[in-house]
């Protein structure tokens, strides 16, 4: 009878150490390589209220649409650019990479420049490799990108309204790829000043416009091929600015099903459902949440495959709200 009970009291302490053990995780977090696909796993600074939020599609918000009336018939404009430096194929002994552009097509009033008052204006969107573009204003003068890592490089540039929205006519976007060669840049940090600020955007008269650009090279990206190129959404988005906020790109060498051809571009936020653009226009969304973001722009063929090109084709970019 003791040895009976002495086995039932063994049986029951195992029964225990078991339900105690904290689960093992196969599969943590949903990380199955070495790098972290930040679409499909939230950030550390990222609301948990993200992924849940509801963004719905609505109409261009009225300030907007009081900003294009002010315009005047610039919005029906076809502006076209093309490069003065760097030339297609060029190598460049500098870290250093002057842009130089020409504005030329159906202008319509429309003209690069900054307003002082409202620091908004027409510019134009200069990307490098896959990086966020930078905003150029004043085409009188080159716009530098400082701290340019040795390497291949491509350079895209497209024509922008004052609140970013593309300009999408024949001639407007334009690609070279330069090759960068004993730059001497320092990989690990941006350029500075020589009074060690860091340097940013500028637009006076003893400076060029021009930023210091991270670490990147072009990649194996093929300029014949179709090609995605992220621009909208970017940054900080605040007060009425975060109530509606754009989705915006440039589609080169290929068509969407909405307007005749054999793509789409997929979106998702904070590795949310997937959502599909099919035509060739900027979409706006509202019901955002505040805090960090998302978003991840893909192009894709009718039956959702990715398209690749040097991995340009699938950005995701991450963006602040706050209401």
């Amino acid at each position: 009878m003791k040895l009976t009970k002495f086995f039932m009291f063994l049986a029951a302490l195992a029964l225990f150490a078991a339900c105690s053990k904290e689960p093992t995780q196969l599969n943590p977090g949903g990380y199955t390589g070495t790098n972290k696909d930040i679409s499909n796993n939230k950030t550390a600074g990222e609301t948990e209220s993200s992924a849940a939020q509801n963004l719905t599609e609505v109409d261009r918000p009225q300030k907007i649409q009081e900003m294009v009336a002010s315009r005047g018939n610039q919005d029906k404009a076809a502006p076209t650019l093309k490069f003065i430096e760097p030339t297609p194929g060029a190598t460049v002994n500098s870290s250093t990479v002057k842009v130089k552009l020409e504005l030329g097509g159906e202008l319509m009033g429309y003209k690069p420049m900054k307003d002082p008052q409202t620091e908004m204006g027409n510019h134009i969107h200069v990307i490098l490799d896959n990086q966020p573009y930078e905003a150029y204003y004043n085409l009188d003068q080159e716009f530098e990108l400082r701290n340019v890592a040795d390497g291949e490089h491509t350079l895209r540039v497209f024509p922008s309204r004052p609140w970013h929205e593309s300009y999408k006519n024949q001639g407007a976007f334009q690609m070279v790829k330069f090759t960068v060669k004993n730059g001497g840049a320092d990989v690990t940090k941006p350029a500075t000043t020589n009074s060690n600020q860091m340097m940013s955007n500028a637009n006076t008269a003893t400076a060029p416009e021009g930023k210091a650009m991270e670490n990147s090279t072009a990649g194996a990206v093929d300029t014949s091929k179709p090609l995605l190129t992220y621009s909208r959404p970017k940054g900080d988005y605040k007060g009425v600015d975060a109530e509606a906020i754009m989705i915006d790109f440039w589609l080169s060498n290929a068509k969407l099903v909405g307007d005749g051809g054999d793509y789409r571009v997929r979106y998702s936020v904070a590795g949310g459902e997937p959502k599909f653009i099919d035509k060739w226009q900027p979409i706006w969304l509202s019901g955002w949440t505040n805090g960090k973001h998302t978003i991840k722009l893909e192009l894709v063929d009718k039956n959702s495959n990715l398209v690749e090109n040097g991995g340009y084709n699938s950005t995701t970019r991450e963006i602040t709200v706050a209401k």
